[in-house]
C-alpha cells in the first residue's frame, strides 16, 4: 500500500501544476472579466475581440483562448472568477468597466491587467503615494474632461433648461468623481443639479420616479455600472413623463437616450484590444504604456428625437448599428 501512494502524490502535483497553466502550449490565454450582463460594455468586449483577430489572435488560428466571466453584479463571483484566472495563470486578464478594473488589480497578483471603460488609475484609487500607476496594469482608459462638452450639449438641444436630474452610485469612484465635475459645470453654466444616490439596481426605479416628482427638466444618465444595467427602467419613466435623456455613453444612445458626447464603447474596447495584440507581440515581455481613449462622438437618436419634437444642433450624427 506504501508503494501506491508515491504515484499517486506524484499524479497529484501533476494535476495541481496543469491547472495553473495556460490551455496549450503556444496558445495565449485571456481571462475576460465583465462586473455586470450590460449590452453597451458590450460594444467594448466585442471590438476588444475584433482588434486580436485583425491582429491575428483568435481561437480559429489556435493561438488565442479568451475565458468569458460575468460577474453579474455580484462581488463574491467577481472575486471566484479572479480566483479562477489566477489558478489557470492567464498571460492577461481583460478588465472591462472600473470594478472589474480595481478588482482584478487589486487580486491578480503578477498577471499584467488590460483596463477598459474605466477612469484615470489615479482616480479608480490604483495609485501609490508617489502616483506610480501599478506596474502590471496597462490599457485604455478616460479623463472627465467629457463631462464639460457633455453638460453643455444639452444646452445645445434645449436652451431654456434649468435642472438637471441624475442619480449616482455612492461606492462607485467614477461615479462620485462624474457627479463632483458634473455640478462644477452645471454651476458654471447656471444649471441646478438634483442628484440622488442609488446603492443598487433595485433602487432606480424609485429614486428617478422621486426625481421626477422634483418638476426636473432633463436625466443625465451617469457613466456607470448601475445605470448600465438598470437604464430601460429610467427610460421607461422619463418618456411617460416626456423627459428627455442625455449621457456621455453612445452605447445608451443605443438604448433610447436622446443624444450623448463621450467614448464610442466600440472603439474603447477596440483600442485596448490592439494593446493587448502588442503586448502579445512582444511574447509578454513588454506592457504597452496606458492610453487614453481616442474615439469620442456626438451622436444621437433618431427615434427618441422624433418622439420629442426636438431639433437637431449642428455636429451631431445620428446613432447607426
Amino acid at each position: 500500500m506504501r508503494n501506491m501512494r508515491i504515484p499517486f502524490t506524484l499524479l497529484l502535483i501533476l494535476l495541481l501544476i496543469g491547472c495553473g497553466t495556460s490551455y496549450k502550449e503556444g496558445v495565449y490565454t485571456i481571462g475576460f472579466l465583465d462586473a455586470i450582463e450590460d449590452s453597451t460594455l458590450g460594444l467594448a468586449r466585442d471590438g476588444f475581440q475584433d482588434a486580436l483577430e485583425e491582429r491575428g489572435y483568435s481561437k480559429e488560428n489556435n493561438n488565442l483562448e479568451i475565458l468569458f466571466r460575468n460577474a453579474q453584479g455580484d462581488m463574491n463571483t467577481l472575486v471566484q472568477s479572479l480566483q479562477f484566472f489566477t489558478t489557470r495563470r492567464v498571460d492577461l486578464i481583460a478588465a472591462n468597466s472600473t470594478l472589474s478594473t480595481i478588482s482584478a488589480v487589486q487580486r491578480s497578483g503578477d498577471i499584467p491587467v488590460c483596463m477598459m471603460v474605466a477612469p484615470e488609475p489615479h482616480m479608480a484609487g490604483l495609485t501609490d503615494s508617489e502616483g506610480n500607476n501599478p506596474e502590471n496594469l496597462f490599457g485604455v482608459y478616460e479623463t472627465l474632461n467629457y463631462i464639460d462638452t457633455s453638460v453643455q450639449m444639452i444646452l445645445d438641444w434645449l436652451p431654456d433648461v434649468k435642472t438637471i436630474g441624475l442619480v449616482y452610485n455612492q461606492a462607485e469612484t467614477q461615479s462620485l468623481n462624474a457627479l463632483e465635475r458634473i455640478k462644477q459645470t452645471a454651476n458654471d453654466l447656471g444649471l441646478e443639479v438634483h442628484a440622488l444616490p442609488v446603492a443598487n439596481s433595485s433602487e432606480t426605479q424609485l429614486v428617478t420616479q422621486s426625481l421626477i416628482e422634483r418638476g426636473i427638466d432633463v436625466f443625465f444618465a451617469m457613466p456607470d455600472n448601475i445605470i448600465f444595467s438598470s437604464f430601460e427602467v429610467v427610460l421607461r419613466l422619463c418618456n411617460r413623463s416626456g423627459i428627455p435623456i442625455f449621457s456621455s455613453e453612445a452605447g445608451l444612445v443605443a438604448r433610447g437616450a436622446v443624444a450623448a458626447f463621450g467614448a464610442d464603447f466600440y472603439s474603447w474596447g477596440h483600442q485596448a484590444g490592439l494593446l493587448a495584440a502588442d503586448f502579445f507581440d512582444s511574447e509578454r515581455s513588454e506592457l504597452p504604456p496606458i492610453q487614453e481613449v481616442v474615439v469620442r462622438n456626438k451622436i444621437y437618436n433618431p427615434e427618441a428625437v422624433s418622439t420629442l419634437g426636438l431639433d437637431i444642433p449642428k455636429g451631431f450624427q445620428a446613432f447607426s448599428n
